[in-house]
């Protein structure tokens, strides 16, 4: 009786997997193996038949079952390709869209001729990160001999709302003095070299930064002067900046 119970519970959990590859055949094939069962369970078909042929019985009704599952489910994968092969259409491929013109950036803004004077020269420009809250004016100097002496000065008209955020140069902080006034209507930077220090030959930029009121600030008023020393010559150069366009 316990070979029979797990025989039974054993080709029940098998009939159950595989009738969850095909559901439509479950319910019949269930009551079919059951009917089986229940002749086996018979007292006149025990008397009548020894266990071993019951065992080949239900044997042989497992491989009929895993027979009709296999044959079902390869008739409904081909079913299931071919109808996915007659719904199958041609694309055509997507067109590629025509690429996006490219605005040309804003130019920076443009500079006054530079002035020179021996081996100095320099230029002022207004820097082209600048905008209608805040600006950045720079004054370019180029030197080609070794300068004992420098002082560079960039004034900036008080056109409304002026007021200094900062200051900087690309030569060595310590090497400068620098000094933020209002003097006359303009805004006043100065840089002056230290007593002692250089500046090499090379191309150097002073910058001073600063707010104003709202809107595109015309530089037209702003300028800058620089005098330098090389060994006993002494130089000097001065320039404006280019009004708004």
């Amino acid at each position: 009786m316990t070979m029979r119970r797990d025989v039974h519970d054993e080709l029940r959990a098998r009939l159950q997997e595989a009738a969850g590859a095909h559901e439509p055949d479950r319910e019949r094939i269930l009551a079919r193996i059951e009917r089986g069962m229940a002749e086996e369970a018979r007292p006149e078909r025990r008397a009548a038949r020894p266990p071993v042929f019951g065992w080949l019985r239900v044997a042989g009704a497992t491989a009929a079952v895993a027979g009709v599952l296999a044959v079902g489910g390869w008739a409904v994968a081909s079913a299931v390709k071919e109808d996915t092969a007659q719904r199958t259409v041609a694309t055509s491929p997507t067109p590629t869209p025509p690429p996006t013109p490219t605005s040309t950036p804003p130019s920076a803004p443009a500079s006054t001729p530079s002035e020179e004077d021996g081996p100095l020269w320099s230029d002022g420009s207004v820097d082209p990160h600048s905008n209608e809250f805040w600006a950045q004016s720079n004054v370019t100097l180029k030197t080609g001999r070794h300068l004992t002496a420098l002082e560079v000065e960039l004034t900036v008209a008080q056109t409304g709302g002026v007021t200094s955020t900062g200051a900087w140069r690309s030569l060595p902080e310590d090497d400068f003095a620098l000094t933020v006034a209002e003097r006359d209507g303009f805004l006043v930077y100065t840089w002056r070299l230290r007593d002692g220090r250089t500046v090499p030959p090379g191309e150097w930029v002073f910058a001073g930064q600063y707010d104003h009121a709202r809107g595109g600030r015309d530089a037209k008023d702003d300028g800058y002067s620089a005098t330098a020393r090389a060994g006993d010559e002494e130089f000097s150069v001065a320039g404006d900046f280019a009004p708004r366009s």
